[in-house]
């Protein structure tokens, strides 16, 4: 491996129920070929960036009963510009030239793939969002 596209798809796990055949639309397939490996690779740091957005928004995330807490998350992604641009940055800056190309080609509707795929994925990790505890 010499170059950072190579490096950049090595690193990406593997996700076996993302399959990838000619029925599906090029987006479908650049979602499943591409969006949910860079997403399961980033979920860690898409973690961390949803906690520091608790923290930023004075904690209010902690009062709330579990079905608000999913709507704050949908709501923080799907209509909080300035943290959706961040998250879109997160997946992004992990695309090869020639996903970045393509993603340039159709932004509007992978966008809304993407976000699908974040938002789910804070979701299904909303029990890590617990109020830190503080060690005495």
């Amino acid at each position: 491996m010499e170059n950072r596209d190579e490096y950049l798809v090595a690193l990406r796990p593997g996700i076996p129920n993302a399959k990838v055949n000619d029925t599906m639309s090029a987006d479908e397939q650049f979602q499943n070929r591409t969006l949910r490996p860079v997403a399961k690779l980033q979920h860690d740091l898409l973690v961390e960036v949803f906690r520091n957005y608790i923290k930023k928004h004075k904690n209010v995330f902690y009062g709330l009963t579990a079905v608000k807490r999913v709507d704050y998350i949908e709501n923080a992604v799907n209509r909080d510009q300035k943290f959706r641009n961040s998250l879109k940055g997160i997946i992004i800056g992990m695309f090869t030239i020639k996903e970045y190309l393509f993603y340039i080609s159709n932004s509007s509707a992978l966008n809304k793939r993407m976000m699908n795929i974040v938002r789910e994925r804070l979701i299904s990790s909303i029990q890590v969002f617990e109020r830190p505890t503080i060690d005495l």
